[in-house]
């Protein structure tokens, strides 16, 4: 009975430190292999940016979408030649292409001076930093130590992202899976006070019944309806906020508050009571949005992070090494 209560500790031992092991990730996981990772993406990441300001929410919204869906390791960026990898599903068929170029051109100038060292993922998380610093954001230091993995199924998409028609409880509990919390996922909400949307993700706030979705404020949807008209080009796209849309700061929660979130699933933040006091909150605090972000940002990027001898450092980020 001993022995095999002497057995069954060690096994719970082991166990243990396996668990405690999974997922550890450091600010200075590269400063003796590539000390320099950071500055040589923020270099890269500056330059894209240099060219187009989509580099910017279109950057964020990848690592978003990377995170919730088999974790942080840059499974987003596999490209298929059956179009059946995780970026080719319909949810992910409207992320905008200089994200992913982003991401290329930054593991491409790390592979110059460090070659096989820098996971994609990692790449991807310090580059998601750098573009909410240069809209004018926070900045806060990347744990890393991200390893890229090696499952990238768009039929393993559906149901992990949050919708644009999504509600309170269907956000949290997207976003609870992910070990974030209701405040985490407000603050990361106010990430779309960057970007643009396409008409027909909020169309039907507008010509879905006789009369227009009541929490709109009627000015804000008489101007949405100016520039979406009824079977309007699908390319067709708007500033997501529609006061700074190239600013990262908290006008997004004003917005919220004033009836102009675009999507059902921003304007519930603000009119479910459960939330509205966070949005209320951030929306007077801007102090309060960023530290929270930072927070919350930080936590998703320990999502289902691959680590130790799991997964691989890809050297190509569309492509497993094998």
């Amino acid at each position: 009975m001993d022995a095999w209560r002497g057995s069954l500790f060690l096994g719970l031992m082991a166990f243990m430190i396996m668990k405690s092991g999974e997922g550890q990730l450091v600010e200075n996981f590269y400063s003796s292999s590539c000390p320099n990772v950071e500055s040589i993406v923020a270099q890269a990441v500056s330059t894209k940016f240099s060219q187009t300001f989509t580099t910017i929410p279109a950057t964020l919204r990848l690592y978003f979408h990377d995170c919730f869906v088999e974790g942080c390791d840059a499974s987003v960026m596999i490209a298929s030649p059956n179009s059946d990898a995780e970026k080719d599903s319909e949810d992910n068929l409207s992320l905008a292409g200089d994200g992913f170029d982003t991401v290329i051109k930054a593991k491409q100038a790390v592979e110059t001076s460090c070659p096989g060292i820098v996971s994609c993922a990692d790449i991807l998380a310090i580059a998601a930093r750098d573009v909410v610093v240069l809209a004018g954001g926070p900045s806060f230091n990347v744990e890393l130590g991200r390893r890229d993995g090696l499952i990238s199924q768009a039929s393993r998409v559906a149901g992990n992202l949050p919708e644009p028609d999504s509600h309170l409880n269907e956000l949290n509990t997207i976003f609870a899976r992910n070990n974030l919390s209701q405040i985490d996922m407000i603050a990361l909400s106010g990430a779309h006070t960057l970007g643009f949307s396409h008409c027909d993700r909020f169309a039907d706030r507008l010509y879905s019944s006789s009369t227009v979705d009541p929490t709109l404020d009627p000015d804000y949807a008489e101007q949405l309806k100016a520039a979406c008209p009824r079977n309007v080009d699908p390319s067709i796209a708007i500033d997501m906020d529609p006061v700074t849309p190239r600013a990262f700061d908290n006008v997004y929660y004003q917005n919220l508050v004033a009836g102009k979130g675009l999507f059902t699933a921003d304007q519930v933040l603000f009119t479910d009571s459960e939330s509205q006091p966070t949005v209320v909150d951030f929306a007077n605090n801007p102090g309060a949005f960023n530290g929270a972000f930072i927070t919350a940002m930080r936590k998703l990027g320990r999502v289902g992070i691959k680590t130790g001898n799991v997964g691989e450092i890809r050297r190509d980020c569309t492509a497993f090494n094998s």
